[in-house]
């Protein structure tokens, strides 16, 4: 490990860089009726597990090229005459983050294709159902409901879990906002339409009597009776559409030493649509990486109400030299 050598006030200080292995990314839908991004108190959670996030955030697992820019303009303000510069602004606020998910999954899909993001619902009779309906006592990981009912679903089978389309606009999804409905008309009364687009989907693990349990807690948290269940093929995305994703996002980088650096995004919407990159794994073997880029929208900072599109947070290994 290389150090470089720093004088402060006389004396010498060892001074290394973070060295890390790999980047963890976490995310968090943010209320888009408010709108209002996921806090995260560093002081207090900045040394979470990093195998289990605290709630609401959700471990979309390890990432690959990610870059981080900002793209601000700074620039002297002048008065008199002739000009003469007499203190900075800042002209334009604008910040961008790249990286690849190295899971396909749901969320990752939805986050890089940044659009709407569509459920495969089995038609029944084809390993699917119809909706069936929630009893009360479930979890964010365990779904009661009829023993006839909990038959029909089996372990490892994606589900989705959400309420009728009943002719409601405006965003919807339980848990995290997933469509934007502007007329009701073009959905042509699919009562199945918010179960197409929900973000709640999650994975039977098993089956016991009227029980389905979870591999993963579902966004939304413990589903209402309201909701009702349906299986789920697979995911489709698309290219266009007017709906955007909008999540917050927190960057981990675990330093060999100890330290650990933090960026903490409260509002990240995707700059472009779907795309792939490959990976070499072995011989011909490539690996399919989804590619995401972002560009960073503002919260005011309830310290001082300011602006911000990011915060970074250093916290130093233990006898680190500050």
């Amino acid at each position: 490990m290389s150090t470089t050598t720093t004088n402060v006030t006389g004396s010498a200080v060892n001074a290394s860089a973070p060295i890390i292995r790999r980047v963890r990314a976490y995310f968090s839908p943010v209320d888009r009726t408010s709108p209002a991004p996921v806090p995260f108190d560093t002081a207090q959670s900045g040394r979470f597990d990093l195998e289990s996030p605290p709630a609401p955030w959700v471990d979309l697992g390890w990432v690959d090229n990610f870059t981080r820019k900002s793209t601000s303009e700074i620039g002297p303000l002048a008065a008199g005459a002739p000009a003469i510069s007499v203190v900075q602004v800042r002209h334009k606020v604008d910040a961008w983050v790249s990286l690849r998910f190295l899971h396909w999954g749901k969320l990752q899909m939805a986050l890089a294709a940044g659009s709407d993001h569509w459920n495969l619902i089995a038609p029944p009779g084809q390993s699917g159902t119809d909706a069936v309906s929630l009893a009360t006592g479930s979890t964010a990981t365990a779904l009661m409901m009829s023993v006839t009912d909990a038959a029909e679903f089996s372990r490892g089978q994606a589900i989705a879990v959400d309420v009728d389309y009943s002719g409601q606009t405006g965003y919807v999804g339980s848990g995290a906002s997933s469509a934007y409905v502007g007329n009701a008309r073009a959905l042509q009364e699919d009562l199945n339409y918010v179960r197409r687009v929900t973000l709640n989907v999650a994975q039977v693990a098993a089956v016991n009597g009227n029980c389905v349990h979870l591999t993963a807690p579902l966004v939304a948290g413990a589903p209402s009776t309201a909701m009702r269940v349906q299986p789920v093929n697979g995911f489709m995305d698309r290219e266009g559409g007017t709906f955007f994703q909008e999540w917050s996002a927190l960057f981990v980088m675990q330093g060999e030493e100890g330290e650990r650096i933090l960026y903490n995004y409260p509002r990240l919407q995707a700059m472009k649509g779907g795309q792939e990159a490959t990976q070499p794994v072995a011989g011909t073997l490539k690996m399919i990486c989804l590619t995401a880029e972002f560009r960073a929208l503002p919260v005011r900072d309830g310290r001082d109400g300011q602006p911000t599109l990011c915060y970074r947070s250093f916290l130093p290994g233990t006898g680190m030299p500050l």
